[in-house]
């Protein structure tokens, strides 16, 4: 009784920093998503192949980068032309709103209508922790098993998109791309799904223009409001 009474304290108070968040991004006109998945499906490629859309389409956006440990991924995203900011989380599973909060001044900084934040590759913790985006995204690779959702739920179920990653995989293992999206669905009917491959570039940008649809849509109503 003790740790679910541990556990919700820390919860709750992680949902009143991520409404600051979402409350100071929305006011900025950021648009944020929080990309999650597990370890290897792909999300950090999955950005470099975005970039040059994005910056075409919206000129600028930015990166925060959640790792246990090193800057790697950050390198890359750097070496790519986007701003990006590392967070090292030590033993930590997930980013949480806390972390994000931290780096929140210099995420309004950047002057970036769309904010990325890539989390630590978990498919589980990840699914509880808000951070004060508009949208979680899960990634799932052909390189995994379609029956991840069934077995991940909570993830999917509080997902607004999927993105089925590495599909030039899929005729090469036992990975059934209807069936995933089967599952998915039975999980989160609501899910928007995007199927993409970082080799041949296939759905990369279906994906971006749904990003920078939403990303110009909340800019658009805050200009207005303004």
């Amino acid at each position: 009784m003790h740790d679910i009474l541990i556990e919700e304290k820390i919860l709750s108070e992680n949902d009143a920093i991520a409404h600051e968040n979402r409350h100071a991004f929305a006011e900025r006109g950021v648009f944020v998503i929080n990309m999650v998945s597990s370890p290897g499906a792909g999300k950090t490629t999955l950005i470099e192949r975005m970039t040059p859309i994005l910056l075409d389409t919206l000129g600028r956006f930015a990166v925060i980068e959640g790792d246990l440990e090193g800057d790697l991924d950050a390198v890359r995203i750097a070496r790519a032309g986007v701003p990006v900011k590392q967070i090292t989380t030590g033993k930590a599973c997930h980013l949480d709103a806390h972390n994000i909060a931290h780096a929140l001044p210099w995420a309004l900084e950047q002057d970036a209508g769309l904010l990325i934040i890539e989390n630590v590759g978990n498919m589980v913790c990840p699914a509880e922790y808000d951070l004060g985006e508009d949208m979680k995204v899960t990634v799932l690779s052909a390189a995994e098993g379609d029956d991840k959702p069934l077995k991940y739920p909570a993830i999917f179920d509080a997902s607004s998109a999927l993105i089925i990653n590495k599909i030039d995989l899929a005729p090469h293992t036992d990975f059934d791309i209807e069936r995933a999206r089967a599952n998915a669905l039975a999980i989160n009917p609501s899910l928007q799904i995007f199927e993409t491959s970082c080799r041949t570039g296939e759905g990369i940008e279906q994906w971006c223009a749904f990003l920078a649809s939403k990303t110009l849509a909340l800019r658009g109503s805050v200009s207005t409001s303004r």
